[in-house]
């Protein structure tokens, strides 16, 4: 009954199934693989997070440039405060409010971005307090620039003067005469009774929609696997049917010779 599996037909369909299910259970488990991989920076993140408001700080030169090992970690700089700019639209123990932003230069001749605290409402320069006079230390935690329309970053453009919609190397230089590190940081402390901006895990290591785009991936490819067995099971079923019939003479001589549909 089943010597039609020796046809160049199915020759054909048992090659493809014995390729296909491989295929795909090879992509599924990649994109496992890569949910995995999210899975556990996000952990690691997290867990870097953690220590890195434990640790001792470091110089800023230390811990330059800004990547996943060093973001989070705790740095301190010198310098005299600067420029003062105001970074709307940001939301802190689900409130609304805005970033003070203030530009510490320090004496390589370039300055550093520093997040002072957060400030509730709308954003409004006579309400941001000024920055400490003179030479002052800070110490908060590193964090990379800001990209423009990535992880809720506003990419407004058109603020008022004194506003910046990302804090990002890239922005504050049309904005401020100075020359930029590729870096800021967040105070360890609000400053002037600000509320304090935590740290944000580095672009890339959470549990975004990247990763359940992978997992989704997973199952889908998993699914197309066993797609290829059930229809490989399904048409041998139907021809070894064709066949007994045929056998049996319950089929038209026209029709003994099945289609390549199988119908």
């Amino acid at each position: 009954m089943y010597r039609f599996l020796l046809t160049p037909r199915w020759w054909g369909i048992n090659v493809f199934v014995l390729l296909a299910i491989p295929f795909c259970i090879f992509m599924g488990s990649w994109q496992l693989s890569r949910f995995e991989d999210r899975v556990q920076d996000h952990r690691d993140a997290t867990e870097q997070a953690a220590a890195g408001r434990t640790e001792a700080a470091r110089p800023l030169a230390e811990l330059l440039p800004v990547d996943k090992a060093t973001s989070g970690k705790r740095a301190t700089v010198t310098g005299r405060y600067g420029e003062q700019l105001l970074v709307p639209d940001r939301e802190l123990d689900g409130r609304t409010g805005s970033y003070v932003l203030t530009l510490l230069r320090t004496g390589s001749g370039k300055a550093l971005p520093v997040v002072r605290g957060w400030l509730p409402g709308a954003a409004d320069p006579a309400k941001a307090p000024a920055p400490p006079a003179g030479e002052v230390t800070v110490t908060g935690a590193l964090q990379a620039s800001e990209t423009p329309g990535d992880n809720g970053v506003s990419a407004a453009s058109g603020l008022p003067s004194g506003q910046t919609a990302a804090i990002s190397t890239a922005s504050l230089v049309n904005l401020v005469p100075y020359r930029m590190y590729d870096a800021w940081i967040t105070l360890d402390n609000g400053d002037s009774g600000m509320k304090t901006v935590p740290a944000s895990a580095p672009s890339g290591s959470g549990l975004d929609l990247k990763a359940f785009q992978n997992l989704g991936y997973t199952g889908e490819w998993f699914v197309f696997a066993g797609f290829v067995v059930f229809m490989w099971f399904r048409l041998l079923r139907r021809e070894a049917e064709f066949v007994q019939d045929a056998e049996l003479g319950l089929v038209p001589d026209e029709e003994k010779v099945p289609s390549p549909s199988g119908v």
